[in-house]
């Protein structure tokens, strides 16, 4: 009898402990390749039903825009439609509503890849970035929400940086320029600009950001110092340059590393960190797990027919963070 009294205690502390209080919040943010080109075949039901699983608070989704015809590599008929705000917005309330999660937000986009934000809470747009004019180094896109947990307000900031290792300011011109541009490393030296111009223009706005709540989520494109015991760069490689300038020039915390500082946890189907999250001190402090999340479905695995670059179901890994408030 006694020990039926103790196995049962046992198990309801086990409960307990896995329940989630009011002021928790578990962050999901996973570039899904291209609209989650992968779901299009089954009506996106297995991503619904991956997320749902995870019980998240906010997600944040890079790509977030169909782009293709299901299995193949041909631009859907309707990319233009696609491109307007009204479609896009209609397509993720719905998917959004069937895990869960009523508001949504859409960042700055200037081209297909656009991010968007949803959540089980109210979502207050800041600022969707695609810079002003000639200004303007931002390539897919930005975007700053907040979000209110336990009466204080929660900045995110989202990214999605250029892509390629020639500078955007040479696409579309020829072969040998474009090979010039790779040589001198300006694709890298382009995102360094892109991230300066995003954070100056989001947290670098705020006179105290390390007393705030700010994370900072994306496909950064680029490798961190932090893990050159894995690359072997040179110490000047402008491969590190993006950041170089967020260590440095920004409150922020790269919250993969900080927990697993000597354990490289790759977010791409090879062997590269180019997705983070980031958090200042205030908001790294609520921090109680985090990780690069891969199971048998995130897992990336290469389409079998080739198919441009894709992957199934993402050439990305999602990244979850739980914060108890």
């Amino acid at each position: 009898m006694k020990k039926t009294i103790i196995l049962t205690l046992a198990l309801l502390a086990l409960v307990g402990c896995s329940q989630r209080s009011s002021g928790d919040l578990r962050l999901v943010y996973w570039n899904i390749q291209n609209g989650m080109w992968d779901g299009q075949d089954d009506n996106y039901d297995r991503f619904v039903s991956w997320v749902s699983a995870q019980k998240p608070d906010v997600c944040v989704w890079c790509e977030a825009q169909p782009i293709y015809k299901p299995g193949t590599a041909e631009k859907l008929d309707n990319i233009s439609e696609w491109r307007a705000d009204s479609l896009l917005l209609s397509f993720w309330k719905e998917t959004a509503a069937r895990y869960g999660h009523k508001y949504i937000f859409l960042g700055g986009h200037r081209d297909n890849y656009p991010q968007v934000i949803t959540a089980n809470r109210p979502v207050e747009g800041v600022d969707r970035i695609i810079g002003n004019g000639a200004d303007s180094v931002v390539s897919h896109g930005a975007g700053w929400a907040r979000i209110e947990v336990e009466g204080q307000k929660v900045n995110i900031v989202t990214l999605h940086t250029w892509p390629q290792a020639y500078s955007m300011n040479v696409a579309g011109r020829s072969k040998e320029e474009i090979q010039a541009s790779k040589d001198a490393h300006e694709g890298d030296l382009y995102r360094a600009q892109e991230m300066q111009y995003i954070c100056e223009h989001t947290i670098k706005t705020s006179a105290e950001p390390e007393n705030e709540y700010w994370m900072m989520m994306g496909d950064f494109n680029s490798r961190s110092r932090v893990d050159n015991w894995v690359y072997r760069y040179e110490d000047g490689d402008p491969r590190l340059l993006v950041h170089d300038y967020i260590l440095s020039n920004t409150p922020y915390i790269d919250i993969i590393h900080e927990r697993y500082p000597d354990d490289f946890r790759t977010s791409t189907g090879g062997r590269a960190r180019i997705d983070y999250v980031y958090c200042t001190k205030a908001l790294s402090d609520k921090v109680v797990f985090a990780e690069i999340h891969t199971d048998d479905y995130t897992r990336p695995v290469r389409d079998a027919k080739k198919i441009s670059n894709f992957y199934h179901p993402s050439d990305h890994r999602p990244i979850i963070v739980d914060f108890s408030f």
